[in-house]
């Protein structure tokens, strides 16, 4: 068998795992976090809807003012800080993290400890 399906078949049952439990509402939606080698983004998106409320990542201009690289926990420390500022001021104080595939390691964890620490209830 082809080892990068077989990767991927994988990352897509941890996933699945992940998400059936994680269910984002008007109340108390989901935070999102998709995680490459160089950027990192999330997402607040209430599923009910199925519309994104609120979205930061490091591709975007006034992040990559302050964000010189994209792939470490400074990046990460520094998009959780601003996701927590955008949704406390759109009146989300409550979000479900729903973080994929992704262990709950390294950047993953900077930046859900950075959005509590502005804030942001996880």
């Amino acid at each position: 068998m082809d080892k990068n399906k077989y990767l991927g078949g994988q990352r897509l049952r941890r996933q699945f795992r992940v998400r059936k439990r994680i269910r984002g509402s008007a109340e108390r939606p989901r935070l999102c976090v998709f995680r490459s080698h160089r950027n990192l983004a999330c997402q607040i998106i209430d599923d009910t809807s199925g519309k994104t409320l609120v979205s930061v990542g490091t591709k975007d201009k006034d992040v990559r003012a302050n964000v010189r690289y994209g792939g470490n926990k400074a990046a990460a420390q520094a998009i959780g800080k601003l996701l927590a500022e955008k949704a406390i001021a759109a009146g989300i104080k409550q979000v479900a993290f729903d973080r994929g595939h992704y262990k709950y390691h390294g950047r993953v964890a900077a930046l859900a400890d950075a959005a509590r620490e502005a804030g942001l209830s996880l």
